[in-house]
This record gives structure tokens, C-alpha cells and sequence, in this order.
């Protein structure tokens, strides 16, 4: 049997589970928060007055905080991006209705984009409401971002992808939380409290997407070792890594973007290599037995990236002045 083969037939068989990974992960749409519920009350008589509060402490934050957040916001924005990459992948079909011929995979995925919706949904009033930000560059750059799309390097594999999935929800936990922090300490509880309940989704989506890899490490380890080795010895991209502003070309926007959040310590390169250690222990990569020659010495080389990582990072250098991107102007702030 072909290794395709063998991934659909896994992919298949956690299919059974669906049910359960939606009841435990995900939160129906009357229980969840929406945007609206952090926001100002539009149809409220203190609308107005609570807009003029908002935009008043938003006059504390610094200029690498707001290059942040829009990079974040940007990021959540390209979702569409993301749940066509996703349907994509093998064993998941269009379909979400088994009795239409569909499967349960679908669903989870439909699911799974509605939750991540509401990021960019919240992010994007809350700029928006600022006056701190130049929304209209902002929205070019989410257009740019959507129609250039983006390679993670995973292709059809679910293995990879679920490997990419399990980092990047973790990623994203650790700077939306790092951002409500930083907030915090300026003084600007609501935006904090968004954040923070951003932050809250992603680490339960972060559970879900390591719990696929663990089952599938049940039932195919050397395959799913494998998998893991090829995403971390080609490094785990961004999503947004193909970002560029209005007029460019894709270009080094993300890595300035990345070197604005690097100094405000909301992600950094210790970051990553402590979210690879984490994986490694979460799916007990030491323990786990019946792996092939070649499986085995993948599980070697993962056990020892993380200390090859830390010695990499300690001489990365973050440039000291922060580069001036078109979404936040200086003289606004």
C-alpha cells in the first residue's frame, strides 16, 4: 500500500472521532463570544463616548505595539487562505454530510475557520475605532495576502499538516497573549481582555490539532515521525510570510514585521524553540516504540534540535529602529 494510501486509511479511520474532537474543541455559535461583545455599543445612547475612550488610551501604546497588532490582524484576515489549504488536504473532502458521500473532516474544518473568523472580525473594529492606524493600507495588505496565498510546505499531507497546525496554534496563543499583556500594562483593559479571549481559542485549537497527532502517532508512528522531522527541518513558516504593503512586491515585510514583534518581546526566536520543545513533550517523542530505521533516527535528530535552536538564537540580532511600514504613521501616534 502507497504511503498516500496509508495517510487516507489513517485519516479515515480518525474520521470516527470527528464527533467528539467538534463536542470538545470547538463551541457553538449561540455559546461563543462574538466581537461585539468587547466592542462599543453601536446602538448604544454612549456609543460616541465610549469610542472617544477607547481612541484616547490607545494614544499610550508604541509604535512597534501597533505594527504588531496590525501584522496580527492581517494575519487572522487571510483566513480564507487557510480553510481552502485546509479542505484541500487528503482525506478531507468538500462535502460535510457522510450521508451525501461527504465526511466528518469537513465539518471540523468549516468549524474550526468560523471560531478563527472572529479574530480578525474584533481586530479590525478595534483598529479601526483607534484613529491610531491608516486602514486603508491595512486593507491592501490583507487583499495582497489573500490573492498571493501562501506555501507552508506541508502539501497534501494531512501528517504535516496537522505537525503545522498543532505549532502554529501554539504560535498564536503565545502572541495574542503577549500583546493583551502589553496592553494591560499601558492601561488598555478592553483591548487586553480581546486579545486574551483570542489568545483562550487558539490554545484550545492548539489541543485539538496535537490530539490528531498523537492518535495518529498511536497508529502510525515512523510515518507520523517522519512528518514531524521533514516541517521542523524546513522550519515552520507563517502564515503570513508572503506580507508585503501596498505597491510592493512580496519583499522582507514580514521579517520587519517579525523584528518589531522580536522587540517587544511579544514572539520571538527563544519562542519557537521553546513551542518545539513543548511538542516534543506533549507527544512524548522519547517513548515512543516500533519505529523504522529511518523513523528512529528522525526521533534522534528532533530530540536534539531544540538545544541546536538555542545556540541559533542566542546570535540572532534584532535591528534597533523599527522600520516605517505605510499601515502606522509616526506622527499619528
Amino acid at each position: 500500500m502507497s504511503i498516500k494510501n496509508i495517510r487516507l486509511e489513517v485519516m479515515q479511520f480518525l474520521e470516527k472521532n470527528v464527533e467528539s474532537f467538534v463536542e470538545q474543541y470547538l463551541i457553538p455559535v449561540e455559546k461563543i463570544w462574538q466581537p461585539t461583545d468587547f466592542l462599543p455599543n453601536s446602538q448604544g445612547e454612549n456609543f460616541f463616548e465610549e469610542v472617544k475612550e477607547l481612541r484616547e488610551i490607545a494614544k499610550e501604546l508604541p509604535y512597534d505595539f501597533w505594527v504588531t497588532l496590525v501584522g496580527d490582524t492581517i494575519t487572522e484576515e487571510a483566513l480564507p487562505t487557510y480553510e481552502s489549504w485546509l479542505m484541500d488536504v487528503e482525506g478531507v473532502d468538500q462535502v460535510d454530510q457522510v450521508e451525501n458521500g461527504g465526511n466528518g473532516w469537513a465539518r471540523w474544518v468549516k468549524q474550526w475557520t468560523g471560531e478563527e473568523n472572529r479574530h480578525g472580525d474584533l481586530l479590525n473594529k478595534y483598529l479601526y475605532l483607534s484613529g491610531r492606524v491608516n486602514m486603508r493600507e491595512i486593507e491592501m495588505t490583507t487583499q495582497h495576502l489573500i490573492n498571493d496565498g501562501f506555501d507552508i510546505g506541508t502539501g497534501r499531507d494531512p501528517y504535516k499538516n496537522f505537525v503545522y497546525t498543532s505549532f502554529q496554534e501554539l504560535a498564536t496563543y503565545v502572541s495574542h497573549n503577549r500583546v493583551s499583556q502589553i496592553a494591560k500594562n499601558f492601561g488598555d483593559k478592553k483591548l487586553s481582555k480581546m486579545c486574551k479571549m483570542i489568545a483562550g481559542d487558539e490554545m484550545r485549537h492548539h489541543h485539538a490539532y496535537s490530539e490528531f497527532v498523537n492518535r495518529i502517532f498511536q497508529v502510525d508512528p515512523s510515518e507520523m515521525m517522519l512528518a514531524f522531522q521533514y516541517m521542523m527541518k524546513q522550519k515552520i513558516v507563517m502564515p503570513a510570510h508572503f506580507l508585503r504593503e501596498s505597491g510592493q512586491k512580496i519583499s522582507s515585510a514580514f521579517e520587519q514585521f517579525s523584528d518589531s514583534a522580536q522587540r517587544i518581546g511579544v514572539y520571538t526566536a527563544t519562542d519557537y524553540v521553546e513551542i518545539l520543545q513543548k511538542l516534543i513533550d506533549k507527544w512524548e517523542i522519547d517513548k515512543i516504540s516500533n519505529l523504522t530505521d529511518e523513523a528512529e533516527k528522525a526521533r534522534e535528530y528532533l530530540m536534539k534540535l531544540p538545544a541546536r535552536m538555542a545556540r541559533i538564537s542566542e546570535r540572532i540580532v534584532i535591528p534597533k529602529e523599527s522600520h516605517i511600514f505605510k499601515w502606522v504613521e509616526p506622527a499619528r501616534l
